[in-house]
């Protein structure tokens, strides 16, 4: 069931609290009690269960003040216990790793992969772990990726992610440390997550030679205060996720971590990484991304595990040697000067290469030994190519897009959209960014019959698009924003449309919606963020009558 809204939930409350004769309670009490309630996360059954037990302590006689103060879950913990037992047992363990990410947190599938992988859990099976989670209500997906089996972002509801911690210390050596002192520690950990807060806690510097993952949740200056032998403790050490942590400097000590497979870093302050880093030769996911003009000497052609590399915006005194990690999979971002290898290599050193991004391209840059490497990636299925700040990209006519399930285009272009890009048949995500084509992009695509997904953002300065779904008759996604000049959209064929989710975002000059759409017969989700006055002219339509789930903010 799907959580419900703040509203609802104090409705189903007050309901189950009263029966019939609801009283009106002040503001500031309404105020403590739906403060209460967020807890619940929405759920009803939760919700429920704590009216029934709110009711029974109001007959003992407690004040209404006193009954807000705090509340109990463990029965709600308790009633989705069954859940659990009935899952696959080998989805079970996918479920008990959801411990170690931070609660509400939304998670990359991709994270939740490498993650998985790190602790030697199969990820490469035929079914879609992610989206078997997604089927039992275990996860709730917050943007769905082509094709419809794969999930690109999700969330886990806190009511169970209370639960999989709670099993987890039952049955995978898990424990939490936290900065209030409200710890649980296990006698033989394997798990560690650390909540930590501004305070220096020395009981965290306790060694462990099992551990085989370390989470680091919150902020602080935890890690300023680590000894060079702190790392050395940590002997089967295979995960050390620090992801928006506050990290400023790694200590040289840390790759004495032999046997890492998954090191993230994340959105944090790190200035350099550590020449001492080639030495983990056992890493395969190393994720430095969002962190701003961050050195990297050039040492990643010693890490010979690497399959996923992950970085934006790095300072490079070398060009990486990346072409010589044969088992790279995933290389994003990397700048267009320091894509210098040689062409006709590529097609034997970097054999397992799927997902590529080049990023500072501007008008200076020549694209066309990039365009010849592409042709020689055998494994390349998806692309970025990313802009140097406001400046135009260089034309693209040449871009070689045979093989390319998914690509994105972010940048200004200084003519049209590519022309192999338009006449693709393989393509079946397409996302263009800061684009801002004079010609309607729409009317530019109308060649990409198996394109399923479709995002637009600042990608277009025209006031009017025409949509022909004749042509789209494969689009399942489509989300339009930051078009800002854009005043009427035009559909036609909407019979054909396969279209299952509708977005449009920031488009304060869309006043109107085509009638078209109450033919969409498959299009099951609209969401649109505009202004007060559209927004309710939107809802006063009888459009979106036949949509189920309809989100129109504000």
């Amino acid at each position: 069931m799907k959580a419900l809204d703040s509203d609802k939930s104090w409705q189903l409350f007050m309901k189950t609290l009263f029966r019939n004769d609801v009283p009106k309670f002040s503001k500031d009490l309404e105020w403590k009690a739906r403060d209460m309630l967020k807890k619940c996360g929405g759920l009803p059954l939760a919700t429920i269960d704590v009216a029934r037990q709110k009711a029974k302590q109001r007959l003992s006689g407690i004040e209404w003040e006193q009954l807000f103060d705090s509340i109990d879950l463990s029965g709600t913990l308790k009633s989705l216990e069954p859940m659990y037992h009935k899952l696959d047992e080998k989805l079970k363990p996918y479920f008990l790793h959801m411990s170690l990410f931070k609660e509400n947190a939304i998670m990359r599938e991709e994270k939740l992969e490498h993650i998985w992988a790190a602790s030697g859990l199969n990820t490469r099976s035929e079914e879609d772990i992610a989206h078997s989670l997604f089927r039992h209500s275990i996860v709730e997906i917050v943007h769905p990726h082509p094709p419809p089996s794969r999930v690109k972002r999700c969330r886990i509801h806190p009511l169970l992610h209370m639960l999989s911690i709670q099993k987890a210390e039952d049955e995978m050596g898990f424990e939490m440390l936290r900065s209030n002192g409200n710890n649980r520690p296990s006698q033989s950990p394997r798990h560690r997550v650390i909540h930590c807060g501004r305070d220096k806690f020395n009981q965290f510097m306790t060694r462990d030679k099992h551990l085989v993952s370390l989470i680091f949740h919150g902020g602080g200056r935890y890690l300023d205060d680590t000894s060079q032998s702190y790392w050395k403790s940590f002997e089967v050490l295979k995960i050390l996720d620090m992801d928006d942590f506050g990290v400023k400097k790694l200590p040289e000590s840390t790759s004495t971590l032999s046997e890492l497979k998954y090191l993230g870093l994340r959105n944090n302050y790190i200035q350099k990484i550590p020449d001492s880093f080639g030495g983990l030769k056992e890493l395969e996911v190393l994720d430095i991304a969002l962190n701003f003009m961050v050195e990297v000497p050039d040492i990643v052609n010693e890490m010979g595990s690497l399959h996923h590399l992950h970085m934006s915006n790095v300072i490079c005194r070398k060009p990486l040697q990346v072409d010589a990690l044969k088992h790279l999979e995933t290389l994003t971002y990397i700048s267009i000067y320091d894509w210098t290898y040689e062409v006709f290599s590529l097609e034997e050193k970097m054999i397992c290469l799927q997902k590529l991004g080049i990023e500072e391209i501007d008008g200076n840059a020549d694209v066309s030994k990039l365009f010849a490497s592409l042709c020689r990636l055998k494994s390349l299925e998806g692309l970025t190519l990313r802009g140097f700040r406001f400046m135009s990209m260089p034309c693209l006519d040449e871009l070689y897009v045979n093989r390319l399930h998914r690509v994105k285009l972010d940048g200004l272009l200084a003519t049209t959209l590519p022309r192999a890009l338009r006449d693709s048949l393989r393509i079946k995500e397409l996302n263009l960014v800061n684009t801002c084509l004079e010609e309607d992009p729409m009317w530019l695509l109308t060649k990409l019959f198996y394109l399923c997904r479709l995002k637009l953002q600042n990608a277009y300065i025209g006031r009017e698009m025409l949509i022909e779904f004749r042509q789209f008759q494969n689009l399942k996604f489509l989300r339009i924003s930051e078009l800002w000049n854009l005043r009427s959209v035009y559909v036609t064929h909407s019979h054909l449309s396969k279209l299952s989710q509708l977005e449009i975002n920031n488009c304060p000059h869309l006043e109107t919606l085509p009638e078209e759409i109450v033919w969409m017969e498959h299009l099951r989700k609209f969401a649109m963020v505009t202004t007060k006055h559209i927004a309710t002219k939107i809802r006063s339509s009888s459009i979106l009558s036949k949509i189920v789930e309809v989100d129109i903010s504000p």
